[in-house]
């Protein structure tokens, strides 16, 4: 027997034991879509999402991750919890519950690395300023979620894409953790044409819900809540911006008042509320507990002036930013650094059906806050010189 032939074998008791042993209402490796076939992907051992998580960790975005915001910007504390942190924590939460609802467990951690891949410096600031300098440039509003995907299929490789799946890419867009849900119940028979619709349906009605194809996807989407909730406010007392005393004891009588406790109730409720379930579920006295809990950290952690302060610095530097590199692309200034680090090498196909307001877009929503505050400085600052002319 040749190598191929074995390999393709394990490949497929792989997937005869993953369909005896997961849940009927979990999606099988075997069921994947790809927008393009491709022959090399058959012949290996790895299944489809398998691949899928291996083609995102490698992923320069993913890469990224490890110097973006997640709340607190602009503030020097390394226990602060930034992007990276939080992807392997809704990983590690999403994978355990659906280790326990005997859901596809590659599923779920590919869609988990990669559902904030799209997201801005400085965090959901940094999304809002985006947006506000895209409209004044043409351009709709800008959503991690949505450019998430538009970096794994349009951008990654050079403008080739990485060839994901339709289940990974939708549970991506449909991440959406900052909306409350009780309770959520997959939407079955997507295809491409259908996530397309989706994806242009979200850029046109910002307040949209879009539902995940899969039980996979439902759990990331809650994992993503839970990962945070607690998280942030952990964070929060450690920079002393609240005080573990001002949590509404009304949820802290459910949840708990810890991180690892309100972690530890959520996850419990959710894989009892769901088990053998076509759908996943708090109870109602836990999601209504977790609601006012999200509505605290909305008043006292996201919205508080005290984070806020240096916003309208970054607002104008993200607007001054834009301008310039919008310059650079009219003026044809190949030395500029959207020519030189981003554009150079990029597939045709790429510059000739994106804008220039898209590309700067793309450009700045890819960055880190550190290489962000770097062009700041490099361009927007004036700089003295021991040099002669």
């Amino acid at each position: 027997m040749s190598n191929e032939d074995l390999l393709k074998g394990i490949r497929a008791d792989l997937d005869v034991m993953e369909e005896a042993r997961l849940s009927p209402y979990a999606c099988l490796s075997r069921q994947a879509v790809r927008r393009e076939e491709e022959d090399s992907i058959l012949m290996g051992h790895r299944q489809n999402f398998s691949l899928d998580a291996d083609r995102i960790l490698h992923s320069l975005a993913y890469s990224r991750y490890i110097d973006k915001t997640q709340v607190f910007y602009l503030i020097k504390n390394d226990h602060i919890t930034h992007r990276v942190l939080h992807v392997q924590l809704v990983s590690k939460i999403a994978r355990t519950i659906g280790r326990i609802l005997r859901l596809n467990e590659d599923l779920i951690e590919a869609i988990a690395l990669a559902h904030d891949i799209g997201h801005t410096p400085f965090g959901h600031d940094g999304e809002r300023f985006l947006t506000e300098v895209s409209k004044a440039h043409g351009l709709g509003p800008f959503f991690h979620n949505v450019q998430s995907v538009r970096f794994l299929e349009k951008i990654e490789r050079k403008g080739k894409g990485w060839n994901l799946t339709l289940q990974v890419l939708d549970g991506i867009l449909c991440h959406d953790g900052e909306v409350h849900s009780q309770a959520l119940t997959p939407k079955k028979n997507k295809n491409f044409q259908t996530f397309d619709t989706e994806m242009r349906e979200k850029e046109k009605i910002p307040s949209i819900d879009i539902l995940p194809m899969s039980l996979e996807g439902c759990v990331v989407r809650m994992a993503d809540t839970i990962s945070y909730i607690g998280r942030d406010i952990e964070d929060a007392i450690r920079v002393g911006l609240i005080d573990r005393s001002e949590l509404p004891k009304d949820s802290c009588r459910i949840l708990g008042n810890t991180n690892g406790t309100i972690v530890y109730t959520l996850v419990e409720d959710l894989v009892t509320q769901s088990l053998d379930k076509p759908y996943t579920c708090f109870s109602q006295e836990v999601g209504e507990a977790l609601k006012g809990l999200k509505r605290f950290n909305q008043d006292r952690i996201y919205m508080s002036e005290k984070v806020k302060e240096q916003t309208p610095k970054i607002k104008r530097m993200f607007e001054m930013l834009f301008e310039k590199y919008m310059d650079d692309l009219r003026r044809g200034n190949e030395d500029s650094d959207v020519q030189r680090e981003y554009l150079e090498g990029m597939a045709s196909e790429y510059r000739e059906q994106t804008s220039p307001a898209e590309i700067v877009r793309d450009f700045i929503a890819g960055m880190t806050d550190e290489y962000f505050l770097s062009q700041c400085q490099k361009h927007l600052i004036p700089q003295v010189r021991s040099i002669r002319f």
